[in-house]
């Protein structure tokens, strides 16, 4: 009797330990994602020309771009990457199109996957500054 109590104990600690080995990985990731993308590194506003945007990736679609931002007549441009999840911000900026604008952004470092987007900079606004 004691020798199936002892067996039934070993299988009962073999499965905690195999959930943990699964499970608190899962856990870390899933809050290492939570907390890098609801809690912004830094946040700012860029002022350029939207150079591309679209939609991208195999199985995650995330809408990525470029800013041209020129900061004198005449001088090369520099390029602000960035990435979009919002598709209302998107299409603003893809109206927006030749015309400089103002884009609001949330920095996001360290987000464990390119799924989410392929740059840490995620555009929240847009506002058209100028023609």
């Amino acid at each position: 009797m004691s020798d199936k109590k002892a067996t039934r104990g070993a299988a009962r600690w073999a499965l905690i330990a195999i959930l943990a080995v699964i499970l608190l990985p899962v856990l870390v990731l899933s809050a290492w994602s939570w907390v890098t993308l609801h809690v912004a590194y830094a946040s700012g506003e860029r002022v350029g020309y939207v150079q591309k945007i679209s939609k991208k990736g195999w199985v995650c679609k995330t809408w990525e771009g470029e800013l041209a931002m020129v900061n004198m007549p005449g001088s090369a441009s520099q390029i602000f990457p960035f990435s979009v999840s919002d598709d209302a911000v998107a299409r603003s900026l893809m109206d927006a199109a030749g015309k400089r604008v103002a884009i609001g952004y949330d920095q996001h470092r360290g987000v464990p996957s390119s799924c989410f987007g392929e740059t840490e900079y995620f555009i929240n606004s847009v506002k058209v500054v100028g023609q």
